[in-house]
């Protein structure tokens, strides 16, 4: 169990980018306006087997692959950046809610193997493990290390949401449900949700919800923010840092190439790559590369499993690499998950066949959206990263069908100007 990773890539190169951990002493108070929340306290030492956790982070890396695969495909030509571990977060906290063929449907997909009962405090346990990460070391802007995992919920004021689901999300998520009125103000509280998320994000995220995402019948949104900011073990001279050439599938581009010496590297070589570690400062982190022949991008890529994945992370090895020249990165990269999640088999979530009794005790709530959010840059000093999962839940709203089956007037006209274009009637269709 060496990582849990979220996965990068970058033409030529597939980076694993080291993923974001809990901030555990985020609590309700930081959350705007009301809030309702469990009388139980977050649990700060979940008592979770080695195979529990074993479990947990397997299934999280096989979703992490599972998801790359399914973006890479809609995605083509395009750099790609996810982050696995906050989209299997939000969507936990979601799943706490789930009965019956859609929790069967949410377990496949999210490849959850523990019991409900077991799941939710493993991911208490990871997070809070991945919190205490990076003491005494520093950022890349020369701050301190940040690793954080936020998780909150906003909730539409005066709805009634079942005490048992509260507690699982305060117990194990640290998440109290901040009190909003979707009804009469679907705007207002989508932007308090994205202000929410760029705080949690030092303004780098920061219209998570696009306009229309949040509606009169939004009942809750659960979100994960993911925000990571650390320095290199051996920072690059940015002195030395020059334009170089970059071997993109589709030909030569001129980019900024930095060159350094490192320390630390860990390598190993396969059949068509190579891949090498760097380290960041504290040696609790570090960045993966797998570097694919000439010519062996797409196979590769293509390829990629979790069994794969594992068979490369495990066989790395200090090495004797001593210096580094590779690129300087910056960029994002924003998608619905809905289409993912449904090519991965959960379907009756986003439909009147979803069950998500556990939340509120009916058969009403479906999933309107998921929208996840990313970003990454690296540069001399180290990488800044974060992503941001919000899902959004709402009442399955029943659409009023009209049968037009008795003769008919119809009319074509310009909106704008309200002129008639062409008008007519249908007294026998056939």
């Amino acid at each position: 169990m060496r990582r849990l990773a979220s996965l990068l890539a970058l033409s030529s190169i597939i980076a694993l980018a080291a993923c974001a951990s809990d901030d555990a002493d985020r609590t309700p108070s930081d959350m705007p306006g009301e809030v309702a929340k469990s009388e139980l306290a977050r649990n700060l030492t979940p008592d979770v087997s080695n195979e529990d956790a074993q479990a947990l982070v397997a299934g999280n890396t096989a979703f992490a692959v599972d998801a790359y695969r399914e973006l890479q495909a809609g995605n083509e030509g395009e750099n790609l950046f996810i982050s696995p571990h906050s989209i299997s977060n939000a969507l936990a906290m979601v799943y706490a809610g789930a009965r019956g063929n859609t929790e069967s449907q949410m377990a496949d997909a999210l490849h959850f193997t523990l019991p409900q009962d077991q799941l939710h405090p493993a991911f208490n346990w990871l997070d809070l493990q991945l919190a205490s990460r990076g003491e005494g070391a520093s950022g890349s802007d020369g701050g301190d290390f940040r690793l954080n995992v936020i998780n909150a919920t906003f909730g539409q004021v005066g709805y009634e949401f079942l005490g048992d689901f509260l507690d699982r999300l305060a117990v194990n998520y640290g998440a109290g449900l901040a009190l909003l009125d979707f009804e009469s103000d679907p705007e207002g509280s989508r932007q308090t949700i994205n202000t929410w998320v760029a705080d949690a994000t030092e303004d780098n995220i920061l219209d998570l919800l696009p306009q229309g995402m949040i509606s009169p019948d939004t009942r809750l949104v659960l979100t994960n923010a993911v925000y990571f900011n650390a320095a290199w073990k051996t920072k690059f001279d940015p002195d030395l840092t020059a334009p170089g050439t970059f071997r993109t599938t589709a030909g030569d581009v001129t980019t900024d190439m930095m060159t350094g010496e490192v320390q630390g590297v860990m390598s190993a070589s396969g059949d068509g790559y190579q891949a090498l570690t760097l380290p960041y400062e504290g040696d609790e982190l570090d960045m993966v590369f797998i570097v694919p022949d000439e010519g062996e991008f797409t196979n590769i890529d293509t390829s990629i499993s979790p069994t794969w994945l594992d068979g490369v992370l495990s066989s790395l090895a200090p090495s004797n690499i001593g210096g580094v020249t590779m690129p300087k990165f910056d960029f994002r990269f924003k998608t619905s998950l809905i289409e993912t999640f449904q090519s991965l088999g959960l379907t009756d979530a986003f439909n009147g066949s979803a069950d998500f009794s556990g939340i509120d005790g009916t058969r009403n709530l479906i999933i309107t959206g998921i929208v996840h959010e990313a970003f990454v840059k690296v540069t001399e000093d180290g990488t800044e990263a974060g992503g941001a999962t919000a899902v959004v839940v709402g009442r399955d709203s029943i659409p009023e069908w009209v049968t037009i089956d008795r003769p008919f007037l119809f009319l074509v006209c310009d909106i704008e100007t309200g002129a008639v274009l062409f008008i007519g009637r249908v007294l026998n269709p056939s």
